[in-house]
């Protein structure tokens, strides 16, 4: 069994093809001679010599072979005489600077997802920088988001999320650009609470709600979620205003109702205040929730169904839906989204089927 071969000692960075030359004199082998032994070309080991080529994997592994060394000898010597040329040269040091500015950035944020989505317009990186600390509320980049540390999740088992931080971020510049035209009144809230699973039927029924919200001080912005996010709402203060931050996730009347009445709830119940704020994805698992987040789950159950529901049929049929949601003067979907919730409908039922979707009214949202 051979002993396989070790590498020398490193040495100054040298072209690996003027060391290669240099093994050769020390051998007394002329290249035409090397060039037989790796049976190849003379050309070919002339034009490593002299820098005119640069080895490859393959050639390494001959030339090792044929010297006694590891391919990887003969790589790394090419590559840090390389990389030395690579540090001397000026304008491939600004080159990976721009790359080492565009990572600290993408620390921030998703910010090819932010730019295509319009929060981020920068054409250079001088002013994409400056947008993202504006964005984030930072003086600097080496700092970390104020509010990605007040932020509190419904599963407290995770922190929150580079995505979900840049979710918030977009919601709090929004509702900086149109602050809610009266003083927050809870009174005026938690009424206006009262009415939603009554008023909001329809899709369209959702295009006036920033209006209605405004009108009681709150400032109510939808962002579309980001892919991964996996949020559905939040709930925080805004320059001393209440703001709720809707992501449509899910896009059921239903589900989006559900987290407006919660996310109400978070406010009403004080769990918000300059410094904490409520990230949340409501599907999260329940058996880590919060007391938080079970309070503000049972207020908005109580805004839904006020005086409870009726007890539930063995077989759940399509007329006995739409008979209830008749008399609780609720959508059909927030009936089935409540049965489908409790376990007494399987989540692929056809009664569930047509569900309207909200996120066009959302969408239309200033």
């Amino acid at each position: 069994m051979t002993t396989p071969p070790h590498d020398p000692l490193p040495i100054a960075q040298v072209p690996v093809g003027e060391l290669l030359g240099r093994e050769l004199e020390a051998r007394d082998w002329s290249q035409a001679d090397f060039a037989a032994v790796l049976d190849r070309p003379t050309q070919f080991v002339s034009e490593i010599v002299t820098g005119k080529k640069e080895i490859t994997r393959e050639s390494a592994a001959q030339i090792g072979a044929a010297l006694g060394h590891t391919a990887e000898y003969w790589l790394n010597l090419q590559d840090q005489y390389l990389l030395a040329e690579q540090f001397k040269n000026e304008n491939a040091q600004v080159k990976l600077d721009e790359v080492r500015r565009r990572a600290r950035l993408n620390d921030k944020g998703p910010i090819q997802l932010l730019k295509r989505r319009g929060f981020l317009t920068g054409a250079t990186l001088d002013a994409l920088e400056a947008e993202v600390k504006e964005l984030f509320e930072l003086d600097s980049l080496d700092d970390e988001p104020g509010f990605a540390a007040a932020a509190r999740r419904a599963n407290r088992s995770e922190d929150i999320s580079s995505l979900q931080r840049a979710w918030v971020a977009c919601i709090r510049r929004e509702a900086r650009k149109l602050p809610p035209q009266e003083r927050y009144c809870a009174k005026r809230l938690r009424e206006l609470a009262g009415t939603l699973s009554r008023t909001l039927k329809s899709a369209a029924d959702f295009e006036d709600l920033p209006d209605l919200f405004s009108a009681v001080g709150v400032r109510l912005v939808y962002v579309e979620s980001l892919p991964g996010a996996k949020i559905d709402g939040c709930s925080m203060l805004v320059d001393g205003y209440p703001v709720i931050g809707l992501s449509g996730r899910g896009k059921r009347l239903d589900k989006i109702l559900f987290t407006l009445l919660h996310e109400i709830a978070h406010i009403l119940l004080d769990h918000v205040d300059a410094e904490h704020l409520i990230v949340e994805g409501l599907d999260e698992d329940q058996g880590n929730e919060t007391k938080w987040e079970k309070d503000a789950d049972t207020e908005a159950a109580e805004w839904v169904f006020p005086h409870g529901i009726p007890d539930v049929p063995d077989r759940i049929g399509a007329r006995w839906v739409n008979q209830l949601a008749v008399e609780l003067d609720v959508a059909r979907i927030v009936i089935v989204g409540h049965l489908q919730h409790r376990g007494h409908l399987d989540w692929r039922t056809t009664l569930a089927k047509n569900a309207p979707s909200v996120n066009d009214a959302l969408a239309s949202w200033d």
